[in-house]
């Protein structure tokens, strides 16, 4: 399943995807993930979410973001959601490919049983229509 976190950059995604994660790790028997394009919240995610800055690695277009998510679900069997903070940056996506990333990680999520919480900076009528079901909150 995807959720998404829409809404323009300044608006407190950022905020509410950390206070999601931290209360999903404490119901969850399995392990979180948090994505992000830096260190910035480290102190402020529990330790028992393992974050990972997308900056170390080479990710520079959304096949080689796809390719990563991937790899991250095939090390981890216990994977149970992943956080994505700052999604156009982090997936290196642009506008118009927006629909076509989201598609290919309901996907993954769907045959891996992976739960993705994603923060993006659009407002939400410019989330393609096949997902507006999925934004949680718009800010």
């Amino acid at each position: 399943m995807i959720q998404i976190i829409s809404g323009v950059k300044g608006k407190g995604k950022t905020k509410y995807l950390i206070q999601k994660a931290n209360e999903e790790v404490k119901a969850v028997t399995g392990n979180v993930v948090y994505l992000d394009k830096n260190n910035k919240h480290m102190y402020e995610l529990s330790n028992k979410i393992r974050l990972i800055n997308l900056s170390d690695f080479p990710v520079d277009t959304y096949d080689a973001f796809l390719g990563f998510i991937a790899g991250v679900i095939s090390q981890d069997n216990d994977l149970e959601a992943m956080y994505l903070d700052s999604f156009l940056t982090v997936s290196c996506v642009s506008d118009e490919y927006i629909g076509f990333v989201l598609s290919k990680l309901n996907d993954i999520s769907t045959r891996f049983n992976v739960n993705f919480v994603i923060s993006i900076s659009v407002d939400a009528e410019q989330i393609p229509d096949e997902f507006k079901d999925n934004i949680i909150i718009s800010l």
